[in-house]
């Protein structure tokens, strides 16, 4: 395994990571029935404080745990996410339980009878699903509220944004609601809330996970794991990083399991650091973090050199691809159902279904160039190292910070959709706190396919400078 064979779990199984469950299930010290327990009664304690979740079915996560149970007391353990507890995003399909996606528009009384393919392999390995978490109306912007679900806050200060899309995931896992959960990625979405809620998360390279059906958002939409720790997300990401035939773009299965490759180290790596990308504005103490952070690399044995990609902010072509994509999932929506939006996500749709077919291929081209110039770049460096986020989480309920001279969340998340745009794996590890004591994440980017390199930097990095000691207050940390 990935971690410690004597790792151990705690007198509280909801603070467990995944590898320790796995290894505390093999040798008889625990059940997948116990840790549901736990997982739940850490729901029923905390979850109105961050309001993570907008599904919960106890019966049904019990009856999964219990049936987990019994395969481990009998032998017959399908994987080595059976019996984990996984929370999933409410865009996700997932069979017997309604998909939402955060939105009044969607019709719950309709059949739900699939599993997209992430939840499919999960429920293959018999992972204990513990229920849906929150995302803002239909996963449009960097923080997670909306008309259906309400506000989403951060466990480190519940004044403040938990992030977005995936906000109700990473408060999940912050919390120890569950050590593993699914969630996507259109521009930052997995990245945006492990930076402010400080967590791990991963966008995988484009199609290394399957995703069904297609976003509307096309290929800008990646699904990835949020967890704990590096070795938890590259146990989730062996379990579903496998081809579905229902997904015309997934890549085959990876040669070797990701967890078998997490301990390659940086040594001889050639890391760029880029402090602000040449244009980005940098709150003070996000960058004194990241940049004590970087300089573990180098003590790691990377060498390090500061330098820009040498690329123009893409917003403007990227709110063409995102905007199309907003106002292509609202099409079939009546007058009355359109009333109900989240004034915000109707803004952008409007703007978008104004864009001409020329306009959107000429921003597909810019992101063509926008690729090429990455490509280039990763044959001189390995990895690129940035802020994931420019600023600390600030005032929930809240699309922009206050002051802010631009209303939408492309305005400060100018780290995370380019790698969106080039398909490009990145990752936000913590690498520590503001003085306010509110999490700071480091962004990892490397080429395309080199999702290994990006998971092994970033267990280096946790490594030398663990973080997860650290909880937040509502946890009792």
């Amino acid at each position: 395994m990935c971690e410690d064979e004597e790792a151990t779990v705690g007198d509280d199984l909801a603070e467990s990571t995944a590898v320790e469950l796995r290894a505390a299930y093999d040798r008889g010290e625990t059940t997948p029935r116990e840790a549901a327990e736990a997982v739940l009664a850490r729901i029923d304690r905390l979850d109105g404080e961050v309001n993570a979740f907008c599904l919960l079915d106890q019966e049904t996560t019990l009856a999964a745990a219990d049936a987990a149970t019994d395969r481990l007391r009998r032998g017959a353990v399908r994987g080595p996410l059976d019996g984990i507890p996984v929370s999933i995003k409410d865009v996700l399909l997932t069979k017997g339980w309604p998909t939402m996606r955060g939105s009044r528009s969607t019709d719950v009384s309709q059949p739900w009878d699939a599993d997209g393919p992430s939840v499919a392999r999960l429920r293959e390995q018999g992972a204990v699903f513990v229920g849906k978490t929150t995302t803002p109306e239909l996963a449009w912007k960097g923080v997670t509220d909306g008309p259906l679900t309400g506000v989403t806050r951060n466990p480190w200060d519940t004044s403040r944004t938990a992030g977005g899309s995936s906000g109700g995931g990473a408060a999940a896992v912050a919390l120890g609601m569950a050590p593993l959960t699914l969630g996507t990625d259109g521009g930052g979405s997995v990245r945006i809330p492990g930076s402010f809620c400080g967590v791990f998360a991963l966008k995988p390279t484009y199609g290394l996970i399957s995703h069904f059906p297609s976003s509307p958002f096309g290929t800008l939409a990646h699904v990835g794991p949020m967890t704990r720790t590096v070795a938890d997300a590259a146990l989730l990401l062996d379990a579903v990083a496998v081809p579905d035939p229902r997904d015309w773009s997934a890549l085959p299965a990876p040669a070797t399991p990701f967890t078998e490759t997490l301990d390659a180290g940086v040594r001889g790596l050639r890391i760029a650091f880029s402090p602000d990308l040449g244009y980005v504005e940098v709150d003070e103490e996000v960058a004194m973090r990241v940049a004590a952070a970087v300089e573990v690399f180098t003590e790691l044995g990377a060498t390090v050199e500061r330098v820009d990609p040498g690329f123009a902010d893409p917003v403007e072509e990227f709110h063409t691809l995102w905007f199309a994509g907003a106002a292509k999932s609202l099409e079939t929506l009546t007058d009355r159902q359109r009333a109900e939006l989240d004034p915000g996500l109707r803004e952008i749709a409007e703007q978008g279904a104004g864009y001409s077919a020329l306009d959107y291929l000429t921003a597909n081209a810019a992101r063509a160039a926008l690729g090429a110039l990455m490509g280039r770049f990763h044959e001189r460096y390995d990895l690129l190292v940035t802020p994931t986020m420019p600023i600390p989480a600030f005032e929930a309920g809240r699309e922009s910070p206050v002051g802010s001279s631009e209303p939408r969340w492309t305005s400060w998340t100018r780290f995370t959709y380019p790698f969106n745009m080039t398909q490009q794996p990145a990752a936000t590890v913590p690498c520590g706190f503001t003085r306010a004591g509110l999490p700071v994440g480091m962004q990892v980017v490397g080429p395309r396919h080199a999702d290994a390199a990006v998971l092994a930097a970033c267990r280096a990095f946790e490594t030398a400078r663990p973080w997860q000691g650290r909880r937040p207050v509502i946890a009792g940390g």
